[in-house]
C-alpha cells in the first residue's frame, strides 16, 4: 500500500517536471534533436530590408544583418525562427521574452532607450517621402493640406505631426505595404518613412517605375538591434559582432546586395554608439 503511495506521487513530480521544462525559456530554446534555436524579430513586409517571401523563406538588409549576429552568438541560420515584430510592438515583444533581439529598422530614440537597450548603430537613414513620379511634392513643407502615410508606432509619423507639416491629413496603417497600396491608388499623395524601406518598395517589380524618393533628409534614422533592457551581455556579443561585420566587409556586401537595384545611396557603416542627431 506504501508503495503505491510513492509510486504516485513520484508520477505528479514527474508531470510537473515535465510540464515546467515545456514552459521555459521562450526566446532561444532547444529544438528537437537536441540543437539550440533563437528567436528574432525582424520586419515581414519591407522590401530590401526585412521580407517574407512566397517560399516562405525570408531577405533584405535586416535579415543578413541578424543573420550574421545570431551567427557571431553561435547559432546557425537553421537555428533561428524569425518573429514578425510590427513597429507598434517592438517593445513589448522585447520585454515579454518573445524574441532574443530585434532587427527591424529599429531608430534609437531617447525615448525607446527607456523601455529597451539598444546595440549599434548599424545603419544611418533618413526620413523621406515616396510619391507619383508627376509628383509636385518637393518640401515637407508641401504636405501640408495633402494625404500622407506612414506606419503606426514609427518615428516618422511622430515628425511629421510635431515639426514637418502638422496641417498634413496622416493616415496610419499597421504596415508600409498599406500605405503602398494607397499610394498607388491615389488615396494618399506620399508615404513617409525612412529612405531605405522606401527605396526597397520602390524597386519592386510591381511598382517600377511608379514612383519616386522626393530626396529629403527629413531626420536622421540611426537603427539599433534592440534587446530587452539590463540584458548588457548580449548586447556587448552584438555589438562586437556588428564591428566584426563592418571590419570583414560583410556589411558592405549585405549593402549591395539589398539596397544596389534602388540606387539607394546609403552613409557609411556608422561607429558603435555614435549616433547622429
Amino acid at each position: 500500500m506504501k508503495l503505491r503511495k510513492v509510486t504516485a506521487a513520484s508520477a505528479v513530480l514527474l508531470a510537473l517536471s515535465v510540464s515546467a521544462t515545456a514552459c521555459g525559456g521562450n526566446n532561444s530554446d532547444s529544438g528537437s534533436g537536441g540543437g539550440k534555436k533563437i528567436k528574432v524579430g525582424i520586419k515581414f513586409d519591407q522590401p530590401g530590408l526585412g521580407l517574407k517571401q512566397p517560399d516562405g523563406s525570408f531577405a533584405g538588409f535586416d535579415v543578413d544583418v541578424a543573420t550574421y549576429v545570431a551567427k557571431e552568438l553561435g547559432y546557425k541560420p537553421d537555428q533561428i525562427q524569425w518573429v514578425e515584430t510590427k513597429s507598434a510592438d517592438r517593445e513589448n515583444a522585447l520585454q515579454r521574452g518573445d524574441v532574443k533581439f530585434i532587427a527591424a529598422t529599429y531608430s534609437i530614440t531617447d525615448e525607446r532607450k527607456q523601455k529597451v537597450d539598444f546595440a549599434g548603430p548599424y545603419l544611418l537613414a533618413h526620413q523621406d517621402l515616396l510619391v507619383k513620379k508627376d509628383s509636385k511634392i518637393t518640401k515637407g513643407t508641401d504636405l501640408n493640406g495633402k494625404n500622407l502615410c506612414s506606419v503606426t508606432g514609427s518615428t516618422s509619423a511622430q515628425n511629421v505631426q510635431k515639426s514637418i507639416a502638422p496641417k498634413a491629413n496622416l493616415k496610419e496603417n499597421s504596415a508600409y505595404s498599406e500605405c503602398i497600396a494607397s499610394l498607388q491608388s491615389g488615396v494618399v499623395d506620399a508615404v513617409t518613412t525612412d529612405d531605405s524601406i522606401l527605396a526597397g518598395f520602390a524597386a519592386q517589380d510591381k511598382y517600377k517605375g511608379q514612383f519616386k524618393l522626393a530626396g529629403l533628409k527629413l531626420s536622421n534614422e540611426n537603427y539599433g538591434i534592440g534587446v530587452k533592457k539590463g540584458d548588457t551581455a548580449t548586447l556587448d556579443k552584438i555589438n562586437k559582432a556588428l564591428e566584426k561585420m563592418v571590419s570583414d566587409r560583410s556589411w558592405q556586401k549585405a549593402v549591395d546586395k539589398n539596397f544596389g537595384p534602388a540606387n539607394y545611396k546609403n552613409e557609411q557603416a556608422p561607429k558603435i554608439g555614435q549616433i547622429v542627431k
